[in-house]
């Protein structure tokens, strides 16, 4: 019922740890396939398939991503990204970013000469992101 201050403690360390891992993808590293990530993600190289990240997410200025899905906490763009980005915190474009796709984020930053293609959604609730997702989800299965 009450929880002692060393398991207190104890969950606040494995809370830290979760965030201050980091998963790497290297340049001229290429993925197929999705990636879940407990922690933080950097990508110099290219992933072509879906990311979820429960932590952040930064795509380096040669790095790639091509998929459906891009979910993450913070999302930072310096390179190439084609699909759909759900940012639960701030979604920043730098310079060098192209961003295809619909983004929704709870705030956007877009750098002067980054390329965005796409419809924006910012400071949306989690409940109408959802609504927003199944209305997609059903008109695909209807189409």
């Amino acid at each position: 019922m009450f929880k002692s201050s060393s398991e207190k403690a104890a969950q606040k360390n494995a809370k830290v740890q979760l965030n201050s891992n980091i998963t790497f993808i290297g340049a001229g590293c290429k993925i197929d396939g999705d990636i879940n990530c407990a922690g933080n993600l950097r990508i110099e190289g290219e992933i072509s398939g879906n990311v979820v990240v429960q932590g952040d997410v930064e795509i380096a200025v040669n790095g790639r991503l091509s998929g459906d899905l891009l979910s993450a906490d913070n999302v930072i763009v310096h390179g190439h990204v084609k699909c759909r980005i759900n940012a639960r915190g701030q979604l920043r474009m730098h310079k060098h970013a192209v961003v295809e796709g619909d983004v929704s984020a709870t705030a956007l930053d877009i750098e002067t000469g980054a390329r965005f293609v796409g419809y924006s959604n910012t400071g949306a609730a989690e409940a109408e992101i959802l609504m927003l997702d199944n209305t997609v989800e059903m008109s695909k299965r209807a189409g």
